[in-house]
């Protein structure tokens, strides 16, 4: 819906739009008043912002009926091409390229994949320094991330339920395992770390925030508005976990510059065909590896493998080495599934092909 206090507060660039966009545009010969960024999607329904301001949106039909997969409609953080429809609707009826593309192996849906947010420069990883703590959830969110080209900033947040000397002893361990990637420590309650995670957000960037359910991460989105826009659950007593509210994808504009994407809590982080996250996620394995006898070693019983013998002399850490095999079956996992749906429909489209040569003699 058309939402007046917006129109002509932003810049298209504010909304994050750039060079990489404005090519498509005047390729397609589109005005600056037909194009938006989708900042909501709710079980296929959208609002798209535009200089103009909110609205509600639409598919056109022929954007459904070229679609090959959900994956050629709308998600958050794509631009858009649009047509006025009435004074508050509009249409979609293009999705602009997109500069990057965050996904997962879709939840219950073998060989498929599920986007999470689209054209991001950025991603938070949130974890809560609580009972969901973890390091392997730590790494696989890191692998979506540098597979889709997504800067990743670890954020632990709920840091005033420890000791300082516990923290410190928590944010070695992630040190030593996961090199070179920024890591904020917060806590919403006595406000520790958020002036210089709220510093680091640069303008006309898109982050999103990753994590599971109960970390904060509507939490620490308020926190940085400055104000309640999102809703947050109260702390179970027996799980001591937020309970999870966020239940779309949605696209805040920071008054200050900057942009948010929040997600709904993911209780599985999936892993598609992401060899190139696995390896920039585990590069000491993939550099161990160079020096393997056979070039395709599976680091799991081969003789003279540089990853197992550093693994045995503890050079490499046992953990991180077991959570990159899990990555790796699940990894092949969906490559076979997707390989064989792809056959499946093949096969399919031959007998049908077929059958109307049949019908038509």
């Amino acid at each position: 819906m058309k939402n007046n206090s917006n129109k002509n507060k932003y810049t298209l660039e504010y909304l994050g739009y750039n060079e990489f966009f404005e090519n498509f545009k005047k390729e397609q010969n589109l005005d600056y008043s037909n194009i938006g960024r989708v900042i909501s999607e709710h079980k296929e329904r959208y609002i798209v912002k535009t200089l103009n301001g909110d609205f509600e949106a639409e598919i056109v039909g022929n954007l459904i009926y070229t679609a090959k997969s959900r994956a050629d409609f709308p998600a958050v953080g794509d631009w858009v091409g649009i047509a006025e429809y009435n004074e508050e609707k509009v249409l979609i009826y293009s999705v602009f390229p997109r500069k990057t593309i965050l996904e997962r192996s879709a939840v219950g849906k073998f060989g498929e994949k599920q986007i999470i947010a689209t054209n991001l420069d950025f991603a938070f990883i949130v974890q809560s320094i609580d009972r969901d703590f973890s390091i392997n959830r730590i790494e696989r969110y890191l692998t979506i991330c540098n597979n889709s080209k997504v800067t990743p900033i670890i954020v632990i947040s709920k840091v005033d339920l420890i000791s300082d000397e516990q923290l410190s002893g928590i944010m070695k361990s992630i040190e030593e395992r996961i090199k070179g990637v920024l890591i904020f420590a917060i806590s919403n309650e006595t406000q520790a770390g958020l002036d210089e995670l709220k510093n680091s957000i640069e303008k006309n960037k898109t982050y999103c925030l990753l994590g599971s359910s109960g970390v904060g991460k509507s939490t620490l989105i308020n926190t940085i508005l400055g104000k309640s826009l999102m809703e947050t659950g109260s702390i179970g007593e027996i799980t001591n976990r937020g309970k999870h509210v966020t239940s779309h994808r949605e696209l805040i504009v920071l008054d200050e510059g900057g942009i948010l994407i929040d997600n709904p809590g993911m209780r599985e982080v999936g892993i598609a065909d992401m060899q190139d996250g696995i390896k920039l996620s585990f590069e000491e394995i993939d550099q161990l590896s160079r020096n393997c006898r056979f070039k395709d070693c599976t680091h799991t019983h081969e003789k003279d493998c540089a990853v197992l013998e550093a693994v045995k002399n503890g050079e490499l850490d046992n953990a991180s080495y077991e959570n990159y095999l899990k990555m790796e079956r699940e990894k092949d996992h969906f490559e076979s599934t997707e390989l064989e749906k792809r056959r499946k429909g093949k096969d399919l489209a031959r007998m049908i092909k077929k059958v109307k040569k049949i019908k038509n003699k």
